[in-house]
């Protein structure tokens, strides 16, 4: 339930549009997929939310792993640069992986991470992202499965977050 206390900015998408996106999106990974094993790579903190009910839609063996990376510090605008800060813990040599993250905006991270995945050799690599931020694209990146368009707003809510807060929003919302 929304409260004044958590509110910022106006609710842009709730959370039964979220969960009724992560169905078509998980019932999309199962077809494509059908008969095989997925791992899907959630970018932390961010991600953590809708990795989870994407997983739970997906009927197929899915496995999950993680990677923590940075771009933006306390900031509201990437510093261009992607850290790495937590790697995987599995090989992905020869496997169907799926990156999960909360949004595809500048398009550096997700760019560098496809990159640099698929270096280790991976069968199949996609991209998920929960938002897509377009009017922001600084990389040209193609994203498999996306849950919705945003406007160029700062985002929160969902996983997403402003300096580690608002992260637990039920909802999209964004930074007044």
């Amino acid at each position: 339930m929304m409260t004044e206390k958590n509110h910022k900015g106006e609710m842009l998408i709730s959370q039964q549009e979220i969960l009724e996106r992560a169905k078509e999106i998980g019932k999309q990974i199962t077809e494509d997929f059908a008969g095989e094993e997925v791992l899907l790579v959630g970018i932390l903190k961010g991600a953590i939310l809708w990795l989870s009910d994407i997983v739970k839609e997906i009927d197929l063996d899915a496995r999950l792993d993680f990677m923590a990376v940075s771009s933006y510090g306390a900031s509201t605008k990437t510093t261009g640069v992607v850290k790495i800060l937590k790697d995987l813990d599995v090989p992905i040599e020869d496997k169907n992986v799926i990156i999960v993250e909360d949004i595809a905006d500048t398009g550096v991270t997700l760019a560098y991470l496809t990159k640099y995945l698929m270096g280790r050799g991976p069968k199949c690599l996609k991209t998920c992202a929960l938002l897509d931020k377009p009017a922001r694209r600084q990389v040209d990146i193609d994203i498999d499965y996306v849950g919705f368009e945003v406007e160029d707003k700062f985002i929160i809510g969902y996983g997403l977050d402003y300096n580690q807060q608002y992260r637990n929003l039920p909802y999209i919302s964004c930074l007044d």
